[in-house]
């Protein structure tokens, strides 16, 4: 399963989105829960079943999510709930929770809705860019259709009730998976991050809260959403993050100026190594790829695409590339087959 999906780009990775030399995407999550039921954390098995079965019955009715398709995550083998991770359609934790939960994956892959992660429901929205209002969109078509079939646990007093104290209120939690290299070679990466820090902001990995920062991506979010209006988080993220792409930009302008030798170097090094290495992790490929995304974002490479950046970014994963090659590896196994990979891919 998913084998074709893996040949394809997630359509979140396209270049088409506004400030996209910086921004990857947008996502827009909605924690939502059925009134009655306990949440999931603290559910029995029968409750489990029981959110999954009220869904399963609101896919059936429902013509607009009858446009999706829903997979039942414990009927998924290891590969596939990993190359769901790595597609960004599903959280790690939910990995910790794949008994009676399931996912739904919308058309072109902009929503996927998980089922009995740590809320009942968690509808998330993900567009290429900075697309704030376009992601939020997206998520609010599927709240309200779902909304319409099945009763959320809502109190007039505090606004959605959910698992975790800091989604309360809106459910809305917003994120932006930015590229940051210039900050980070320019060692002012840290100042960035305490900032962010200051104004009720988190800054997570590359696969959300508790992951590692990969190929200099990060994940910047609102940490609350109690007593905030959803217009407040999305203009709060929004403006936090064109501040941060004007950094990004001045800290580039600085090495081109201080340091134009080296850091050309560096990205052609990176280029070389991608284009004819014979052993290569899926770790190495995202350091590498970030120094050649910004040899793009600055002129110094230019017979490249970043269509071709992306497609390598998401087939280096493991899940990705065992589905893509239809074939079970071991570790170094798949680190020769990811070398060719990438090599066929920059011929």
């Amino acid at each position: 399963m998913f084998e074709n999906m893996a040949k394809k780009p997630a359509g979140w990775l396209s270049e088409d989105g506004d400030e996209s030399s910086v921004v990857l995407s947008t996502r827009i999550r909605l924690a939502r829960n059925i009134n009655g039921l306990n949440f999931p954390t603290s559910a029995n098995k029968e409750t489990r079943a029981k959110v999954v079965e009220y869904f399963k019955s609101a896919f059936e009715k429902s013509e607009f999510l009858g446009q999706g398709r829903f997979h039942l995550t414990e009927e998924l083998d290891e590969a596939s709930n990993s190359f769901l991770v790595e597609r960004h359609l599903i959280s790690p934790t939910m990995l910790e929770r794949l008994d009676d939960a399931g996912v739904f994956i919308g058309p072109n892959e902009q929503v996927s809705i998980m089922v009995n992660e740590e809320d009942h429901l968690r509808i998330q929205a993900i567009t290429t860019g900075l697309e704030m209002d376009k992601a939020m969109e997206l998520a609010s078509q599927y709240d309200n259709e779902i909304g319409r079939l099945m009763e959320y646990d809502y109190d007039s007093d505090f606004g959605f009730l959910t698992a975790c104290p800091t989604n309360v209120g809106t459910g809305l939690r917003a994120s932006v998976l930015i590229h940051l290299p210039g900050l980070v070679l320019t060692r002012d990466i840290d100042m960035v991050i305490q900032k962010i820090s200051k104004m009720g902001l988190a800054v997570r990995g590359f696969y959300g809260e508790g992951t590692d920062v990969l190929g200099n991506l990060f994940q910047i979010s609102n940490q609350t959403t109690l007593g905030k209006s959803e217009e407040d988080i999305l203009e709060d993220i929004e403006r936090v993050t064109r501040v941060i792409t004007g950094d990004e930009a001045a800290a580039r302008n600085r090495l081109r100026e201080e340091a134009s030798e080296q850091i050309s170097d560096k990205i052609w090094r990176a280029f070389g190594i991608l284009k004819y290495a014979r052993v290569l992790s899926s770790e190495e490929v995202m350091n590498l790829l970030s120094a050649v995304r910004l040899g793009l974002a600055m002129g110094i490479i230019d017979n490249l695409s970043i269509k071709v950046i992306n497609e390598i970014l998401l087939l280096s994963q493991p899940a990705h590339l065992t589905k893509y090659l239809g074939q079970d590896m071991t570790t170094d196994e798949r680190d020769i087959a990811r070398a060719d990979m990438v090599r066929d891919k920059l011929k």
